[in-house]
């Protein structure tokens, strides 16, 4: 019998790293054959021997990992060498790799893969995993996949195929345990022995009527600890949190997070159950939300880490070219000060630590804002407690370093009038900071858009052109 396997994240990371040793070493091996004279046999003989090798150490390597890992390392691969590895998988594991790996890599492994391949991967899912990869299968792939399914199961793709992506809909499990509440708990135990295996994060047995309404949930711990005699509806528990399919899975993810559960119900409009939303789900959900907001941030979309040029330029250009005209505004607005910095030039080398520290108290206040945002702890009623209370913080913050930098000007310029300017121009240029990063966020949110894209490049840009206009112009006015 193996020993238990210890699971720890650096296992995936040695793992890529013996593959990545392996795939050099099967291209040197190609590299040096053919540098040989073409035709030479034996030379020909001893790479085919050595391509089989390591192939046969790549499988063997490959096929010892969890399905997560095997995700892992094809997303860490260059096209050509995830292409290498991935048609090494054992068939057994091809399911599990495409439900694991993120979209952009899921496109490329599917591309390669033929027709009869695609449905002896995809014909034993479940439903819901099923509509997970529908829309990048083929449609004759997804067609012939539905002819295998029991017309229960084939009502149940079409239904979790019909709810919006980010939806609770898209998220939920249909594998799930249900009794009724007039049996006793010996019961329910006898029809659990009878199943093969529990679903997966089964934390508790729904309980529902003959027309499928939940009427509570029976939790294993009520149902080992309590007199097999019980019946189910003296022990279970009625006071419940259940999810509508059209709700937010952020929303879902926030529920999971707040009442630390492991399943929640989802029912219709009728009361009905129709599925379960697990922590497996809803840890996803974070981390792709999580992952989804800091390249928002950013003015970014997901993308393949190897993708060709062309299309990292189509994701990245835009904003970059938005962020250039941003600054070339920022610039303009500090050439119209030209002689103020001609007259006082140490102006010129101050004035870029005066956008800095404003871009950088705004991205604090953004950073909040969106978080709560994501949370829905932001609504209509404390939005102007909320603003009140990062501007009093920025203001006495802004004193604080403000002071600071007004002692380091004195030092560097020997004016206690420039010191002053330095201090007010940085207060002033914090509270614009803050202003941006409360107001860009809540007003994107407002009209049902991400507030974190491309706020980064909105806030550096106010940050830059208003600093240098508060800080020059308050040269201009006082010092001049």
């Amino acid at each position: 019998m193996p020993a238990p396997r210890r699971l720890d994240p650096e296992d995936a990371q040695l793992a890529l790293g013996k593959v990545q040793d392996l795939l050099r070493r099967q291209h040197l091996v190609e590299s040096l054959a053919h540098r040989q004279t073409e035709g030479d046999q034996r030379a020909d003989l001893v790479e085919n021997l050595l391509h089989r090798q390591h192939e046969s150490e790549l499988k063997t390597l490959v096929d010892d990992l969890h399905p997560s890992d095997i995700a892992f390392i094809l997303e860490s691969l260059p096209k050509d060498e995830r292409q290498t590895v991935w048609h090494l998988v054992s068939a057994k594991h091809d399911a599990d790799v495409l439900l694991e790996v993120d979209d952009w890599v899921r496109e490329s492994l599917i591309e390669t893969m033929d027709h009869q391949d695609l449905v002896a991967a995809t014909g034993n899912m479940d439903a819901d995993e099923l509509a997970d990869l529908a829309p990048d299968l083929p449609p004759d792939v997804v067609a012939e996949v539905q002819k295998g399914l029991t017309e229960e199961e084939r009502a149940r793709l079409i239904e979790a195929m019909g709810y919006p992506e980010d939806s609770v809909g898209a998220i939920m499990d249909f594998d799930m345990v249900r009794v009724r509440e007039d049996v006793t708990l010996e019961v329910v135990l006898r029809y659990l022995r009878r199943l093969n295996e529990l679903p997966d994060h089964t934390d508790q047995i729904f309980v529902v009527d003959r027309e499928d309404k939940l009427l509570g949930v029976l939790s294993l711990s009520r149902l080992l600890l309590s007199q097999l005699e019980t019946e189910v509806r003296a022990v279970m528990d009625t006071d419940i949190l259940t999810l509508n399919p059209l709700d937010s899975d952020a929303d879902a993810a926030g529920a999971f997070e707040r009442y630390d559960l492991v399943s929640a119900p989802v029912i219709d409009d009728h009361g009905r159950l129709i599925g379960r939303v697990t922590i497996a789900e809803v840890v996803d959900v974070i981390r792709e939300d999580s992952e989804e907001q800091a390249l928002s941030r950013a003015g970014m979309q997901e993308e393949d880490i190897f993708a060709p040029v062309r299309s990292a330029l189509r994701n990245r250009a835009p904003w970059l070219l938005l962020n250039l005209c941003t600054a070339g505004i920022a610039s303009l607005v500090a050439s119209h000060f030209e002689d103020t910095v001609s007259h006082i030039v140490i102006l010129a080398f101050l004035m870029s630590i005066v956008a800095g520290i404003g871009g950088n108290s705004g991205n604090q206040t953004m950073t909040l804002i969106i978080r709560a945002l994501a949370v829905g702890r932001v609504t209509t009623r404390n939005v102007w407690q909320l603003i009140k209370r990062e501007m009093l913080v920025t203001l006495l913050v802004g004193l604080c370093g403000s002071a600071a930098a007004a002692v380091f000007a004195w030092v560097l310029s020997g004016s206690p009038s420039i010191a002053l300017v330095m201090m007010a121009a940085m207060v002033l240029n914090m509270l614009v900071g803050a202003s941006v990063g409360v107001i860009v966020p809540m007003v994107r949110s407002r009209f049902g858009k991400d507030p974190a894209i491309g706020s980064s490049v909105l806030l550096t840009f106010a940050t830059d052109s208003l600093g240098f206009f508060i800080f020059l112009g308050l040269a201009t006015l006082f010092l001049i």
